[in-house]
């Protein structure tokens, strides 16, 4: 065990980071003045372990740390966080911990251009009235570190020159030592810890760049590497998802028209669970961020729920994670002391920049065909092969397979039900029904048309429930007789098939427009078990290609399965030499 002292000095040395931004040390420590602490929205900021690691935290990253080291000894009360930020020096510290001191405002106008996660100056004041608080900190620059102890209300109570690499190290102790009611109020310590572990990883998705280790009671609890973009970095938070199961998408999208911004685009990131691949029984994996932070915004959040709309099973929700680089002058982070609901400008705008990102990740394109394999999928269908032997496979006409611009080309049929399509990076199975039922639903959610029906379709006993369900969706009805209906007009994709009737009914027994249209376009799909030609192959496969939602019908079933050439290479064993296959 080492002491003290040299524990410190061991933990910062092993934080020191190969290069500093040295415009962290361009802003001293300050109070703010008494008007501008008059707008800032007051409130409790430290009720629990997590607010106390939160607010620590996101010291260290407005300190530009890329390595944060947060340790825990719940049953003593006692938190450290650890950082190879920027440090601080002596005039610094000293006024760190009293009340309204920060770097990082100085006037009501910079409320308005909030670039930083902290900006109060209140959490190190409000831990010095609940806790004991020790900092040892050190500037890139400096020659010295120095430890000062801090006393109820920020007063120094102890400075000492001490060995510490660059960056700062936080030391909290007997948190709510002096009010043991708060201690009693709290929900258990493993709660706590589970809520200290969600906070930590909520701001590494946030900050995917960062090495984070945590520690509880001296051994390693958790850690998160680093990672070049956050969709890398998701499944260290969500072990059960791949990457392959994740579609990332960056982009630059240009500011509202009528807002004077200091720059003409903002960034958008959006990390989405491919629908066919992955989905959550609660919405509790819809997560929005702002510039750094994650955020709790209802309209942005219905907004995501909506563009997923009709791409999952019932009762089934999406994995997103859409982080959002605004203009600061587009966002009120005042408006709630834990600044996690915000204001912002031009919500619509928003939303509109969100559903049409969500659909491009959504969609298949020739940026995102060659795609990562569905690992268990494939294997289970390789394994199923390599034990029964052949498939029932209905080749076509070699004369019908004729170049194509197309990315999927349609090869052959597989027992009237599967297309076999081929693109630049293997091949594709394809359900014709549920991918034709994907293209219909489209159609008719941008064009609902009624067209009239003569003769009428005559219905025998139904209940007012469901008359009164057709005329909802714009049917006409009429009655025609003891217990007989007469409808005169139908949904458009219906006129051409036999049960139109068992289909109206169907549409008798409830629901919305949206379910209406979804059960209109499973009854007028291609049926499994009908022969297609290459052509009308070839048809609907540009037709599905086009659609905003490409990888599941309505329902939520996946439509597709890839087998990528370089899973083919490995089951047929290309990779042997030919002489040692053949045993020479």
């Amino acid at each position: 065990m080492l002491p003290r002292q040299q524990f410190l000095v061991h933990l910062s040395t092993s934080l020191a980071p190969r290069s500093y931004k040295l415009e962290f040390m361009a802003s001293t420590i300050q109070a703010l003045p008494t008007e501008v602490v008059y707008l800032i929205t007051a409130g409790e900021v430290i009720d629990c372990f997590a607010s106390v690691v939160r607010e620590l935290v996101e010291n260290s990253l407005d300190a530009g740390a890329t390595r944060i080291v947060v340790s825990l000894w719940p049953q003593q009360w006692r938190i450290r966080v650890a950082d190879n930020g920027c440090g601080m020096n002596l005039d610094d510290l000293q006024q760190a911990a009293t009340a309204h001191s920060t770097s990082k405002i100085r006037s009501s106008a910079d409320l308005w251009k909030i670039n930083s996660l902290g900006f109060r100056g209140e959490a190190l004041h409000s831990l010095t009235t609940l806790a004991d608080l020790e900092i040892l900190s050190r500037p890139v620059n400096g020659k010295l570190g120095w430890r000062i102890s801090y006393g109820n209300g920020g007063e120094v109570v102890q400075v000492e020159v001490t060995a510490i690499a660059p960056g700062t190290v936080v030391t909290v102790s007997h948190l709510f030592g002096n009010c043991s009611s708060r201690r009693q109020g709290l929900p258990t310590i493993a709660q706590q810890m589970k809520a200290v572990q969600a906070t930590i990883q909520q701001i590494a998705l946030c900050h995917p760049h960062v090495t984070w280790q945590v520690c509880q009671n001296d051994r390693q609890w958790f850690s998160i590497s680093p990672a070049k973009t956050t969709g890398q970095l998701l499944p260290q938070i969500l072990p059960q998802v791949r990457q392959g199961d994740l579609q990332e998408l960056k982009l630059e999208i240009p500011n509202p028209h009528n807002s004077p911004l200091p720059t003409p685009h903002s960034a958008l990131n959006l990390v989405v669970g491919l629908p066919d691949r992955c989905h959550r029984h609660r919405p509790d994996w819809v997560r929005v961020a702002i510039n750094g932070r994650m955020v709790k915004t209802p309209e942005l959040e219905q907004t995501i729920l909506s563009a997923f709309h009709k791409t999952l099973p019932r009762d089934r929700y999406p994995i997103c994670f859409l982080h959002l680089a605004i203009s600061p002058e587009q966002i009120n982070w005042n408006r709630n002391p834990a600044k996690t609901e915000i204001y912002l400008n031009e919500i619509i705008y928003w939303q509109e920049q969100i559903t049409q990102a969500i659909n491009q990740a959504l969609s298949i394109s020739s940026n995102n065909l060659n795609e990562a394999v569905h690992t268990t999928r494939v294997s289970k269908l390789l394994k199923v092969a390599e034990a029964k032997g052949g498939y029932n496979f209905n080749p076509q006409n070699p004369n019908e397979n004729h170049k194509t611009p197309n990315t999927l080309k349609a090869v052959a049929q597989v027992s009237n039900t599967y297309i076999v399509a081929e693109h630049s990076g293997g091949m594709w199975l394809v359900e014709q029904h549920i991918a034709h039922e994907r293209v219909l639903y489209e159609q008719l959610c941008d064009d609902w048309q009624l067209v009239p029906v003569e003769p009428p379709i005559i219905l025998y006993q139904l209940s007012p429930a469901q008359v009164s369900q057709l005329q909802r969706i714009g049917l006409e009805i009429d009655p025609f007789g003891e217990q007989l209906w007469a409808v005169r007009n139908i949904p458009a994709p219906l006129q051409q098939r036999d049960n139109c009737a068992e289909a109206i009914l169907e549409l008798s027994w409830g629901g919305d427009l949206q379910t209406a249209q979804v059960a209109v376009a499973c009854r007028s799909a291609i049926r499994n078990g009908t022969p297609m030609n290459q052509q009308e192959m070839q048809t609907l496969l540009d037709n599905w290609q086009r659609t905003r939602n490409p990888r599941t019908c309505p329902h939520g079933r996946p439509i597709y399965l890839s087998l990528e050439e370089s899973a083919l290479a490995r089951f047929f064993r290309r990779n042997w030499v030919i002489g040692k296959s053949h045993g020479i």
